[in-house]
């Protein structure tokens, strides 16, 4: 995810929104700390012992953790990057190892939980899982400062991600299969609920994985938006890991408690940006479809709709005209001596002049579902529903009009001083067996008409009603 979040947050957005986002994470981290400074003095004292709060808890952490691990596979996918498979890959083992941390906790399922696990099983999967993390992130930073961040130019295949997700598991397994069947092996880091001095080098090696991943992000020259949560995750965890396994006594006091509630949090960050990113990617999308819509409608020169728009309507139109028997009225346009036009003045003012005209004929329709469109070169059509062919008749003497009144110069026609155009106009009921191409040839032979009795005129094709 991370270069395309990186993009999402340094580019096409406000400046003061980009730098909001940026300080927020410093702003978390900050609180995080000063939370942990008020309560770690009280780290130790006794709460009630309640067991449930662990499934909660922990239910929600997997569930978050694999729904963020899925959505970062999906980036990976997509971009193609293997600094993003790492940080997926991080977020699927945790969810796998705090399945099995539930699992095997002591009072939950069973008095002393399952997987046969042994009292210092649980304690140990638990480093393991907050040791695991960071080394990830590691992993994902590392990664993602090579020069070639793509994992290749071609696609990430299925049986490759699996492959991927099944050696994660493995080694969630793995780590939780030695802190089980090697409990022996291990030193002793729980007594009777509560933790021995041991627990304290095993969390500072914990803390040191933590401080290394922050630093390992720190110094990236380029830090991204998730770069930043990322290194909040990081503080969150030292902070939970001090006050679940350091400055606390054992389970079930306030350091225990606050511990898990800083780990409910730092499994939601990098989810809630992921959801955040998701949605103005999903906007921006939405309104590069319509961008490109508007494009594929629009003639780029008069800003028109085009040919392709008009031929759309028009069948739409003629569909609904079946079912309703309504009049459809069809003009034909054409700017007279326009090749004249564009030998003297030039393709420039020839351009300007089709710009000119196009404009005022869409000034001139008065209705919405009226279209004026581009039909090629010099010549526009405009689409008239429900319209006889006396008021189109008299839109088209409007057009004439107003293109006159334009006033754009035209030296070669000592009759005709100033651009004008041609219109033919064609109308017709639409019923069954009358072909669409019998409208638009009535209009392009009243526009010949029109032409031929001496242009600047509007003349009327007459069919059959």
């Amino acid at each position: 995810m991370s270069e395309r979040i990186d993009e999402q947050a340094d580019s096409p957005r406000p400046h003061s929104t980009n730098r909001y986002a940026r300080l927020l994470p410093w702003a978390v981290a900050l609180l995080s700390i000063l939370v942990f400074l008020i309560a770690a003095p009280f780290a130790k004292t006794p709460l009630p012992q309640v067991p449930a709060f662990i499934p909660v808890y922990e239910s929600a952490l997997i569930l978050n953790d694999l729904i963020t691990s899925v959505l970062l596979f999906g980036q990976c996918v997509i971009a193609r990057s293997r600094a993003l498979g790492a940080l997926a890959c991080a977020y699927l083992y945790t969810s796998a190892i705090a399945l099995l941390h539930m699992l095997s906790f002591p009072g939950l399922f069973s008095p002393t939980g399952l997987l046969n696990a042994g009292p210092q099983s649980t304690a140990w999967i638990y480093m393991f899982w907050h040791a695991g993390f960071p080394c990830f992130v590691i992993a994902y930073a590392l990664l993602k400062d090579k020069k070639q961040p793509r994992a290749m130019n071609g696609t990430i295949g299925a049986g490759r991600l699996m492959l991927v997700v099944g050696a994660v598991l493995c080694l969630a397994a793995g780590m939780a299969g030695l802190a089980i069947a090697g409990e022996s092996l291990l030193p002793e880091v729980i007594q009777n609920n509560h933790y021995s001095p041991a627990m304290r080098w095993v969390a500072g090696t914990t803390w040191g994985f933590c401080l290394l991943a922050f630093a390992v992000l720190y110094r990236q020259r380029h830090r991204s938006t998730i770069d930043l949560w990322l290194m909040v995750v990081m503080c969150v965890w030292i902070c939970d890991v001090a006050l679940s396994a350091v400055f606390n006594g054992g389970r079930y006091d306030l350091g225990f408690y606050v511990g898990r509630f800083y780990g409910m949090c730092a499994a939601s960050f990098v989810l809630l940006l992921l959801l955040v990113e998701n949605t103005f990617l999903h906007s921006r999308l939405a309104a590069a479809l319509d961008e490109l819509k508007r494009l594929a409608t629009t003639d780029p020169l008069t800003g028109v709709a085009n040919r392709r728009a008009f031929d759309a309507a028009l069948a739409a139109h003629w569909q609904r005209g079946v079912h309703d028997r309504s009049t459809l009225s069809l003009l034909m346009i054409d700017i007279d001596f326009f090749k004249r036009f564009n030998d003297r003045y030039g393709h420039v003012e020839g351009d300007r002049c089709l710009v000119l005209v196009a404009e005022c004929l869409a000034r001139t329709v008065r209705r919405g579902n009226d279209l004026v469109a581009r039909y090629g070169g010099e010549e526009f059509v405009v689409l008239l529903p429900e319209t006889d062919t006396v008021a189109a008749a008299h839109v088209g003497q409007r057009m004439c009009d107003a293109v006159l009144e334009l006033a754009i110069p035209h030296g070669d026609l000592p009759h005709m001083p100033h651009v004008s155009i041609s219109v033919g106009v064609a109308s017709r009921v639409i019923e069954t067996g009358v072909e669409m191409t019998d409208l638009t040839k009535a209009a392009d032979h009243a526009l010949y008409l029109a032409k031929a009795a001496g242009r600047g005129r509007v003349d009327i094709a007459l069919m059959d009603q």
